[in-house]
């Protein structure tokens, strides 16, 4: 597989001009707002998995618009407050069975991982959230969801999940609510970035090749899906490009990663031809924080470091919480 973008040189100093919209921040702070006022207490229930080495809970937590999402905790037998590790999911795959992912709490951290509201069914074991909000006509996927407002667009209601996620586990009694770090590979790594920006909670961030940024360039020069299917919607609606790209912008990794100022620890592979190289360097090189570092797998895709990249997250992560 070919490189898929610019020279690394290029790559570490490249930090293009990505739209941002005069009210970005009042959008989201109304938006939290709105769904915090509606959110319930989150609930754990036992998990029916054979393993009794580690405890595995069923959570359930309010999300957007009070509605509720699913997820896993899975934590150490040892009666203290740990460091959490909340991780959200790559596009198109849900929580799945209870038990599949141990190694974070294998490692001594709460691990949480939140279901993706209407996801699920494309990879993995399934999902147990619905997305119960329609849509105008879309592409076939999630990316052009309620493109034409922000207000309707499909990860408005995914982000607040991942921050009312944060509130919830702040309130878990085992939890260290001092100590949440939130991490996720592509989609989940883009999702991550928001959560960063939006919760001042989150002390350390570790997007795994991230998704959802630069949304502009990466639709323009991604290969395929999922920047695909925003491609092919704008083919047959020729006219709505602008109207598009500018509800984009409320969710652009870029303009999040200008809002961190927290530890991070991004990584990026150079020949991904799913999320391009340059749109990853574009949020990490915007980030407010002097605490940053960037992983870079020059002959991986898509895959990024794997296993190999979390140890380097563990032992990152250690120095820090």
């Amino acid at each position: 597989m070919p490189l898929t973008d610019l020279p690394l040189t290029e790559l570490r100093g490249l930090r293009p001009e990505v739209s941002e919209p005069a009210d970005f921040d009042g959008f989201w702070r109304d938006t939290l707002a709105g769904s915090r006022a509606l959110a319930t207490a989150a609930t754990l229930s036992p998990a029916a998995t054979p393993i009794d080495a580690l405890i595995v809970e069923d959570l359930t937590f309010s999300g957007f618009g009070g509605e509720r999402i699913r997820g896993w905790v899975t934590r150490p037998r040892r009666a203290e407050r740990l460091p959490v590790v909340i991780e959200y999911l790559g596009y198109g795959g849900g929580r799945g069975i209870p038990g599949e992912r141990l190694h974070w709490a294998a490692a001594g951290y709460v691990h949480v991982l939140m279901d993706t509201r209407g996801q699920g069914a494309g990879w993995g074991t399934g999902g147990a959230t619905p997305d119960p909000h329609g849509s105008d006509g879309a592409a076939p996927g999630f990316m052009t969801r309620g493109i034409l407002h922000p207000d309707d667009y499909y990860y408005r209601r995914v982000f607040t999940d991942a921050v009312l996620l944060v509130d919830a586990v702040q309130d878990i009694p085992f939890a260290d609510p001092a100590r949440i770090a939130v991490t996720g590979g592509s989609q989940g790594g883009g999702i991550s970035l928001a959560a960063a920006a939006l919760h001042p909670g989150v002390v350390a961030v570790m997007p795994d090749v991230p998704f959802l940024c630069d949304f502009r360039r990466s639709v323009a020069l991604t290969p395929g899906d999922p920047f695909g299917e925003i491609a092919r919607y704008l083919s047959v609606h020729r006219d709505r490009g602008d109207q598009a790209f500018r509800t984009l912008s409320y969710f652009d990794g870029v303009n999040f990663a200008r809002r961190i100022a927290r530890s991070a620890l991004f990584s990026v592979a150079l020949m991904d031809d799913v999320v391009l190289p340059s749109s990853v360097f574009a949020a990490y090189n915007h980030l407010l924080t002097e605490d940053a570092a960037i992983e870079v797998y020059e002959f991986n895709g898509h895959e990024g470091g794997g296993f190999a990249h979390w140890l380097r997250q563990t032992a990152w992560l250690a120095e820090r919480l």
